[in-house]
């Protein structure tokens, strides 16, 4: 009885730190996240080259994390990830394809449908990638009020699409002959109004899932980088490639300023935590002027630090501190578990996530009483290509293995970054730790069997092309 009186203590304090007693507001909370931006395409994270004023006002606003972690090194298994607090090897999608395995299903726990049963409004926009229309994986039928934009990850290859998912549907007839109605004005629109309809007694959820920057269908722009206008760099001594790209980050961060100017505009600034990351890292065929990694080896769909750690920035005032860099390590799956401590419900138990919600604020994690998450991060990356890639963060030290019989490359993040150093050689018990995570940590699973071919998968079925 004494020990359960001091955890419900301990419990208590905890919960005061972090401000969330049961009498005050629920906050509202925002979550902007991008599509294949690089860890060095930011203002705030190094880049020179590329604008990024409003992003970086939000850093100095808030808190600016150095060492955030995307659920995957791709869209779909990060984004499942992100939803459900489960790490790469146990989440519902742990690759882009085949889709329709990786979708998710009725008894899938969200953050929407967590947030939902604590009263929150949910709305979301761009791109979902985790059930299509006529699934029980569709964002409305995830805890979503209301989705706008993509389903099906696919599909959002197209910026001048000619439908967009709405409720129902909505048709862009114009695109058909003529770019006429550019995705992510629509989709910033529709965020905008969310914003503008919600009760001021009410809680709400945003995720703005923006396509920005990814690279679009080549049947829309030679370059796969489909902008309307690229005015903003017209006077830069840079080829067309690089203005493009450019633009789009341009536009993205126009955006995201609209989105807080909104939320300060409307008195909703003290009570809103506004989120802004990148699902994954950028895409090696950014043009290289802009060094879209930074510091970080790799690129999107790589286990390396460029593929999987991103840029995170967090804003609430009066909570979060203001102009402050944390290096505290944290990741996607962290993100239910912390939305549901901020919403006052309880989140699922076997999930790999904690809350960060002490960190957010500026406290030392270790300090206070959280459900722990296990002592490592994990990842894992083509299921579908007859390759099988594993990676672990277990405190300081990064192991990676290409392909099951591979072997473990070992880096110490703390003193190489770059991970340009590989000393598993004088390591052996890290390795074999490391080893020991890559074993264990990953549950099988039916939906993605190691070393399946896409097409050649038994669970994949031609007529459920798009």
């Amino acid at each position: 009885m004494r020990a359960a009186l001091v955890i419900l203590t301990a419990s208590i304090l905890c919960l005061a730190e972090t401000g969330l007693g049961s009498d005050m507001q629920l906050p509202n909370i925002v979550f902007i996240m991008a599509d294949d931006l690089g860890y060095g395409d930011l203002g705030c994270y190094g880049q020179k080259l590329i604008l990024t004023p409003h992003i970086d006002r939000l850093a100095k606003e808030g808190t600016r994390f150095t060492q955030a972690y995307a659920g995957g090194p791709v869209c779909a298994a990060s984004r499942a990830v992100l939803m459900t607090g489960l790490h790469n090897g146990h989440s519902p999608a742990r690759d882009n394809v085949p889709h329709y395995p990786s979708y998710l299903r009725d008894k899938d726990v969200t953050i929407a449908k967590l947030l939902k049963s604590a009263g929150y409004r949910c709305g979301g926009v761009g791109k979902w990638s985790l059930g299509d229309a006529g699934t029980a994986g569709r964002a409305t039928n995830q805890g979503f009020d209301t989705w706008f934009g993509y389903l099906n990850q696919d599909h959002a290859h197209y910026y001048f699409t000619v439908y967009l998912d709405d409720d129902a549907r909505l048709d862009l007839p114009g695109n058909r002959k003529n770019h006429a109605s550019y995705s992510h004005n629509l989709l910033t629109d529709r965020a905008l109004e969310f914003i503008h309809n919600s009760k001021r007694d009410q809680p709400f959820f945003l995720y703005a899932a923006y396509t920005l920057p990814h690279f679009s269908a080549k049947t829309e722009d030679e370059h796969g980088l489909a902008i309307p206008s690229t005015a903003a760099y017209a006077n830069r001594n840079w080829d067309e490639r690089s203005k493009k790209y450019a633009a789009m980050i341009h536009l993205l961060d126009r955006d995201v300023g609209r989105i807080v100017d909104l939320i300060d505009k409307s008195g909703l600034r003290e009570n809103t935590l506004i989120i802004f990351t990148s699902d994954n890292g950028g895409h090696a065929a950014v043009p290289k002027r802009f060094n879209t990694s930074g510091r970080l080896r790799g690129f999107k769909r790589d286990l390396t630090e460029g593929g999987i750690r991103v840029p995170f920035i967090a804003r609430w005032p009066e909570t979060v501190p203001a102009n402050r860099t944390s290096n505290a390590v944290i990741a996607f799956q962290d993100m239910l578990p912390t939305f549901a401590e901020l919403a006052q419900v309880t989140p699922p138990q076997a999930i790999d996530g904690r809350s960060v919600a002490p960190e957010l604020k500026g406290l030392e994690l270790e300090k206070h009483v959280r459900a722990e998450r296990p002592e490592y991060l994990y990842w894992d990356y083509g299921h579908c290509r007859r390759r099988y890639d594993q990676a672990v963060r277990w405190k300081d030290w990064k192991g990676i293995r290409l392909g099951r019989t591979g072997t473990i490359q070992l880096y110490n993040l703390s003193q190489d970054i770059g991970e340009e150093q590989d000393v598993a050689a004088s390591h052996a018990d890290v390795v074999k730790r490391i080893a020991e995570i890559m074993t264990s940590a990953p549950t099988p699973s039916e939906r993605y069997p190691i070393g399946m071919v896409y097409r050649g998968n038994p669970i994949w079925k031609p007529e459920q092309q798009e």
